[in-house]
């Protein structure tokens, strides 16, 4: 806005300066043209000896008194200027001007008033030999009436800045009420959403409250009934000694009753907020565990699945039956959303900058992406119908972060989902 200002203003007074300038170039250039024509008629009678110097001064009196011009005469040599009446003048700016033959020249206002002029500034036309005897003739009148052109000039530069400044601030007006407006809008969006993500926050602790809660009741429900197999198991063991077949179910179902008397107490050291152990673990040995687990449920389902595992990647700190939960859950999920399609999962472990990742992909039935942001809130579940309780990616998530991890969900290309868990290395690992 100040750069319009200044332009409007910058143009107008050029356009001031230029009226100016051109008044009183036109004002001179006519005084230097009926200088020259009074020399041109002077010379002209001389010649014809129509008469002497007496007759000339009385044409040049006649023209003097028409109010067109005061008229005075310059003998070449001399500093002062003699009127027709003759009265000496003197004028330092009109005898500078003549020794640089100058045919226009701008008086000041002192010498003016010596011309008995009005105090403001004149303009002077000469014509250098032109009278009697080899005189130079000078013509003198104000400028009073181009000065009033230079006035209204300025009047107009001032209407043109005062309209200028006007348009400015009525236009950086509009724009900082609509400035203001668009702020408050920004403002009230800004609360909004901070008061939505603080419900959410809230939310979401409200429900990891209520998971860790669940967790330590589930734990305590199914820890006298493990027991009971644990027992029985143990029970079991000489009674089938003899039998390969039998020991080895046993065997199996000792196995698994460890294990999952391991899990539960990782999740309730979760739940109860306690860091997970720190176990230097091969990514390699957590894929393919998770993967030996569920091994029957995909082969029950008839549902292919492609390893493309790295064959060196950095270890990692953590709990090893829990990171293998984790990936059992997606392996799970991704199961549920293919058995339906007949889709198919691939599972992939690399190396991405400095993390480690561990992907698990299906061509199921897909997820979409509002869903894939809240599939990992605790009890959300799009199966509710087939049994699902909204707890397996919430859990899976729990334990990635609890390992200061990352697990993100997102619908792949076309069809289906991808789950991936970002893990750091271990402290030192290649």
């Amino acid at each position: 806005m100040v750069v319009t200002v200044l332009v409007v203003g910058g143009l107008a007074y050029w356009d001031a300066i230029r009226e100016s300038d051109a008044a009183l170039r036109d004002l001179a250039s006519v005084q230097a043209d009926s200088a020259r024509s009074l020399g041109i008629t002077m010379d002209a009678l001389r010649a014809a000896g129509s008469g002497g110097d007496a007759q000339l001064a009385a044409i040049l009196g006649r023209v003097e008194r028409s109010g067109s011009a005061r008229l005075f005469l310059h003998r070449p040599g001399e500093t002062t200027l003699r009127s027709l009446g003759g009265e000496t003048l003197s004028s330092p700016r009109l005898t500078q001007a003549m020794q640089h033959r100058q045919r226009m020249v701008r008086i000041p206002r002192d010498e003016a008033a010596a011309f008995g002029l009005p105090a403001r500034t004149a303009m002077a036309g000469i014509a250098y030999a032109g009278g009697p005897r080899g005189t130079d003739i000078v013509t003198v009148s104000s400028a009073e009436h181009q000065r009033d052109r230079e006035a209204w000039a300025r009047v107009r530069l001032l209407l043109s800045l005062g309209a200028a400044a006007g348009v400015v601030l009525l236009f950086g007006g509009i724009a900082f009420h609509m400035q203001r407006k668009e702020l408050l809008l920004e403002r009230e969006l800004a609360v909004a959403g901070l008061q939505r993500r603080s419900d959410e926050r809230l939310e979401r602790a409200s429900k990891a409250a209520a998971f860790g809660t669940l967790a330590i009741g589930v734990a305590h429900e199914i820890s006298t009934p493990l027991g009971v197999i644990a027992a029985r198991t143990e029970q079991l063991q000489p009674r089938v000694a003899g039998d390969e077949r039998l020991s080895s179910a046993v065997a199996a179902i000792a196995s698994q009753a460890e294990r999952i008397r391991q899990v539960i107490r990782g999740l309730l050291g979760l739940a109860r907020g306690d860091a997970p152990s720190a176990e230097r673990i091969d990514p390699r040995t957590v894929v393919a565990g998770a993967l030996a687990l569920v091994r029957h449920r995909l082969d029950s389902a008839g549902i292919p699945v492609t390893e493309s595992i790295e064959t060196s990647l950095p270890v990692v700190l953590g709990d090893e039956k829990l990171l293998e939960q984790a990936v059992v859950n997606l392996l799970l999920n991704a199961c549920d959303a293919c058995r339906s399609v007949g889709g198919s999962i691939v599972v992939r472990a690399a190396r991405d900058r400095s993390d480690v990742t561990i992907l698990v992909e299906d061509s199921g039935v897909g997820i979409s992406s509002a869903d894939a942001e809240r599939a990992l809130e605790p009890f959300f579940t799009t199966k509710a119908r087939e049994g699902g309780s909204g707890l397996g990616l919430a859990i899976a998530r729990e334990i990635v972060s609890n390992h200061r991890g990352t697990l993100a969900l997102a619908p792949m290309p076309g069809r289906g989902t991808r789950a991936t868990i970002r893990l750091p290395p271990a402290p030192g690992a290649a």
